[in-house]
C-alpha cells in the first residue's frame, strides 16, 4: 500500500515465527514495507531509530520484560501519531483494556487478509484487497 509515493510501513511485533511470517508475507503482497521483530525491546530499539513506522502491529504476550500493552503506551509516547493494532489469542479486548487512544484490537486466530484489509482502512491507503 502506498501513502503519496512511500509505501505503507508497518512494524510486526510476534515471537510466533509462523504468525509473523504469514502476516509479514500477506502484508508485502499487499503492497505494506513490513520490518519484523519478536520482543517489546527489539521493536522500541526499531522505533527510537528514527525508522519510518507508519503503523504498529504488536501480539499482546511476548517473551521478555514487555508486553505488547506495555509496548503500546512506551510506542505512543514516541511516535504520538502512529496507529497501533493489537492482537491476542490469549487475552480478550476486555482483559487488556484501556488501549492507548487511536488503537485497535483483533482476536486471533485472524486470517492474515482481514490484517491486510483493516491496515489498509486504518492508514487510508485505498481500498481492502478483495
Amino acid at each position: 500500500m502506498m501513502r503519496g509515493a512511500t509505501p505503507v510501513s508497518v512494524l510486526v511485533v510476534e515471537d510466533e515465527v509462523l504468525i509473523s511470517n504469514l502476516v509479514a508475507d500477506a502484508l508485502s503482497a499487499s503492497g505494506f514495507l513490513v520490518h519484523e521483530v519478536t520482543t517489546a525491546d527489539e521493536a522500541l530499539e526499531y522505533i527510537d531509530s528514527g525508522a519510518a513506522i507508519d503503523v504498529l502491529f504488536t501480539d499482546i504476550n511476548l517473551p521478555g520484560g514487555m508486553n505488547g500493552a506495555e509496548l503500546a503506551t512506551r510506542a505512543r509516547q514516541m511516535r504520538p501519531e502512529m496507529p497501533i493494532v493489537y492482537a491476542s489469542g490469549r487475552y480478550k479486548l476486555s482483559e487488556i483494556a484501556p488501549l492507548v487512544p487511536r488503537s485497535l484490537f483483533m482476536a486471533k486466530p485472524y486470517d492474515p487478509n482481514d490484517v491486510c484489509a483493516l491496515l489498509t482502512r486504518l492508514t487510508g491507503t485505498g481500498s481492502p484487497p478483495p
